[in-house]
């Protein structure tokens, strides 16, 4: 039989919703311990509270850090109530049970993510928070935990359902929440410490994340999937995007969408990236958005038909009705005026996707991929090429206009499953071939995809006639790079490093290509 909940202790940093609580709680005869800021709210609400030192007969000190670290409460909710020792121990030494703990953490996270100095962020680590948490989530076969604002409405519900009781299944659930709370609570701080140190790669490495979105399924039917916010995240895109329309994304409509955001945003000139499968089908660069998203499409638009579409600009309504000329399943920017929202609602189907700004080029952050027994974690790829950084190697040195091109083709690259074979000309890709065992199927798939889309667009002469190509990585045999010669390209950037270096160089100055190394690779397996 489940007993009413008799006595709470409520101490919580976020007060949203506590005065409500505090009134639900003590029109159901609950006597309320509290401290502090929380004690000051519940009294200002007409609730009725003891104060924990008053409860305890011992004061707050050191400046609060030591206020429930006091037996009386421990044993209150560490206590099994049906073990007759324990309620000897309780009886000898006065100590009485607590049912009920509503506990959530001083804001460590949002401390640290606003910039606080050493000593603040130290400030702002719980100690008595945790340690009550853990107490009662211990013992959660006669006391409930409730660690999360959010969780108040459940509650309330099931006191109200059962006679002011909780079930054991109910504490079960809270008492798994509030582990996972004080677990990502630790890792946050473990985190935050690595780097102070300067630490990279730690003994130990903890990440936590909030389920944002239970999804349909993963990346197949048969595969079960979720969407979790990192605690840690703060950059613009897909997982904390606004959907303002549409259908629920899939799994594989955020893998994809984040590759878009991602490569579009390397670019600070009005562009567009359309994605299939986390590769592009087309990027391109223009004057205005309109343009740029037209010049992408026509890379392929065969296999743009379905994709994602990722634009750094806002999304206007002149776009909005160019776009919603095909099938489409998701468009991201940063913005989007009403008028080009009302446009979209012809399609309500497609997931459109506000971010409020776009991802920092260049921002540190780790990537993870999981392997059997355990995890691969490197740093993300953040190297962006500039001019200064090319070496030519050939006879020819390219024009500026093949430059610019050079630069725009690698940095797409950069975003290409490797084997990676980017055409370009004119800022806007013109054949793209990736994800190939050889580097040479790349290049011809490459210049077999401009020649269809020239065909697509009633050209007798493939798009890659006069473009540049891009390489992710070197070219190990001149093989690779003759495909591209002949498909029309007139100057190459590439890593270069290859044994065969030479053999690729005298190949480029044979057919009059200017060719640049870079001297960093962009692999994206």
């Amino acid at each position: 039989m489940n007993e009413p909940i008799r006595r709470a202790l409520i101490s919580v940093s976020d007060k949203t919703g506590l005065a409500e609580l505090g009134a639900f709680l003590a029109g159901k005869g609950v006597e309320i311990l509290s401290t502090g800021g929380s004690a000051k709210l519940l009294k200002d609400a007409g609730v009725p509270v003891v104060e924990v030192s008053d409860f305890t007969g011992f004061p707050e000190i050191m400046d609060g850090r030591v206020k429930t670290l006091q037996p009386m409460i421990h044993g209150g909710l560490l206590a099994v109530r049906a073990n007759a020792e324990h309620q000897k121990a309780m009886a000898d030494h006065g100590i009485q049970p607590i049912d009920l703990l509503v506990v959530n953490l001083y804001p460590f996270e949002a401390t640290v993510a606003k910039g606080a100095e050493f000593d603040d962020c130290i400030e702002n680590i719980d100690i008595g928070g945790p340690a009550l948490i853990r107490a009662a989530a211990k013992n959660h076969g006669d006391v409930s935990v409730v660690v999360d604002a959010d969780d108040y409405d459940a509650l309330i519900a099931e006191m109200t359902a059962n006679g002011g009781a909780t079930t054991p299944e109910f504490r079960k659930q809270l008492a798994a929440t509030a582990y996972a709370r004080t677990a990502a609570y630790d890792s946050a701080i473990s985190g935050w410490f690595a780097g102070q140190l300067g630490d990279t790669f730690p003994k130990r490495m903890t990440m936590a994340g909030e389920r944002r979105q239970v999804l349909r399924y993963g990346e197949n039917p048969h595969q079960n999937a979720a969407l979790y916010l990192i605690d840690d995240s703060v950059r613009c895109g897909a997982a904390i995007a606004t959907q303002v329309q549409g259908k629920e994304l899939s799994y594989n409509n955020l893998n994809d969408t984040d590759a878009a955001f991602e490569l579009v945003s390397e670019f600070d000139e009005p562009s567009v990236a359309i994605i299939k499968h986390a590769n592009p089908c087309g990027v391109a660069m223009a004057d205005n958005i309109l343009s740029a998203y037209k010049r992408a499409l026509a890379c392929d638009p065969v296999s743009a038909f379905g994709g994602i579409i990722a634009i750094n600009r806002t999304l206007t309504k002149d776009l909005a009705e160019e776009i919603i000329q095909r099938f489409v399943e998701v468009i991201i920017a940063p913005d989007i005026e009403g008028a080009a929202l009302d446009a979209l609602k012809a399609k309500p189907n497609i997931r459109v996707l506000t971010t409020g700004g776009m991802p920092e080029r260049g921002q540190k952050r780790r990537v993870v991929n999981r392997i059997a027994g355990g995890m691969l974690v490197q740093d993300a790829d953040t190297f962006s090429i500039s001019e200064q950084d090319l070496k030519v190697v050939t006879d020819r040195e390219p024009t500026q206009k093949e430059l610019q091109d050079l630069l725009f083709s690698f940095r797409v690259a950069k975003h290409v499953k490797s084997n990676a074979i980017v055409y370009t000309k004119d800022l806007a890709t013109v054949g793209i071939g990736a994800g190939q065992m050889s580097r040479i199927d790349s290049s011809r798939i490459a210049a077999w995809k401009a020649e269809e889309a020239a065909k697509q667009q009633g050209l007798e002469q493939s798009l890659a006639k006069g473009s540049v190509v891009a390489s992710d990585a070197f070219f190990p045999f001149a093989d690779g790079l003759i495909a591209a010669a002949d498909a029309g390209v007139t100057a190459v950037i590439q890593p270069g490093g290859s044994i065969r270096d030479q053999e690729v160089i005298e190949a480029a100055n044979e057919r009059g290509l200017a060719m640049v190394f870079t001297g960093h690779r962009h692999f994206r397996h």
